[in-house]
């Protein structure tokens, strides 16, 4: 399906990327007009806070709810940004309309959550207030297509995607793997969506936060939503990823913004190069097949298993080590020879089963 979209129109400064920044949690009146004003004056047009904090155990501060709105409509009042905070519930929604919050943003348990997302979609009905979507906690596409989907069907035009990252069992560098491959992958199918990355939490530690920012640039990313606190190491909900507004400004001023309209006549004949090793890659790899297939046949005439586990380890084993000597991370080389090896074993099974 795709998408029926209008403009954002959200302001941004000309020389830096469109940036929503603001603390995790609106902890006090105080503590929300302190870090507003510290950002509207490095030139922040986009203030956001947590006003609603889903917390993975219950014991942590959740939030103050309706009690922190009147603090979001202060900061709107007296510095002139837009104000921003996460939605997941119907009630959410109707009371961040009824204090006049500027933009929404859905946040990656809900989107997850089919039932949720119809419901929010439901009470988003006729509005035309800017609603951003989190990739969903696990790294499916569709789920967050499908997110964006219920909301646009019911008139929601003004959409935006923020990526997250993605949950993962194993300790890793990331507190969320970015994993950049699928939301480089909806940008290619929604090449009008706007796309922005949430560094703070891919990255979990603030010292990540402004290489994973040059990163998102890297790639063609509209924008960025940061976390921000006047006072970061006394957050009262993660501290380790939020910077104070005077290293969120160093950050952006450090940025290389590239341009993705620019010439790339200096590129074509490298990218001839390219689509030349392409086909050779792809013929080689028919001739590999073709070799499969005649092993699966000797495999079904003297009643021998598909799968070889020793030979397949050799494989990767020596693979491997190829790759490294050529520059190539091991998990790369790895990643592509499991993808040739579960092809040639489904055409084998398929000569085995006739």
């Amino acid at each position: 399906m795709e998408l029926e979209l209008q403009p954002l129109n959200l302001p941004s400064d000309n020389e830096r990327p469109f940036v929503i920044a603001g603390p995790c949690s609106a902890e006090s009146e105080e503590q929300v007009m302190e870090t507003a004003t510290q950002l509207a004056m490095k030139g922040c047009h986009n203030f956001r806070a947590g006003v609603w904090k889903p917390r993975t155990k219950p014991g942590g501060f959740e939030g103050h709810g309706e009690k922190a709105l009147p603090w979001m409509q202060r900061v709107k009042k007296e510095t002139g940004m837009n104000v921003a905070t996460e939605v997941a519930t119907p009630e959410h929604v109707e009371l961040a309309l009824k204090y006049g919050i500027d933009i929404l943003w859905i946040g990656a348990r809900t989107t997850a959550n089919p039932f949720a997302m119809q419901a929010l979609a439901d009470a988003l009905q006729g509005t035309d207030i800017p609603v951003f979507v989190k990739n969903p906690v696990n790294p499916d596409l569709e789920l967050w297509i499908g997110a964006m989907e219920r909301l646009n069907q019911a008139g929601v035009k003004r959409l935006g995607a923020i990526h997250r990252g993605f949950s993962s069992y194993e300790q890793k560098i990331y507190r969320n793997a970015p994993m950049w491959q699928i939301p480089i992958e909806l940008r290619r199918r929604m090449p009008e969506l706007p796309l922005i990355s949430d560094p703070s939490h891919i990255g979990g530690r603030r010292e990540l936060i402004a290489p994973l920012c040059q990163q998102a640039m890297d790639l063609g990313f509209d924008g960025l939503i940061v976390e921000s606190h006047c006072d970061p190491d006394k957050a009262w909900s993660d501290a380790k990823q939020q910077v104070t507004p005077d290293v969120l400004d160093y950050i952006l001023s450090l940025l290389v913004i590239r341009d993705e309209h620019a010439t790339t006549e200096g590129i074509h004949e490298l990218r001839k190069q390219i689509d030349e090793l392409d086909n050779q890659i792809m013929d080689i790899l028919a001739k590999r097949m073709k070799v499969c297939r005649e092993i699966g046949n000797y495999k079904k005439d003297h009643n021998i298993t598909v799968l070889q586990a020793s030979r397949y380890n050799e494989i990767l084993n020596k693979r491997g080590v190829q790759g490294t000597l050529s520059g190539m991370a091991p998990e790369f080389v790895a990643k592509v020879f499991e993808s040739i090896h579960e092809e040639s074993v489904r055409q084998q099974m398929e000569i085995i089963n006739k």
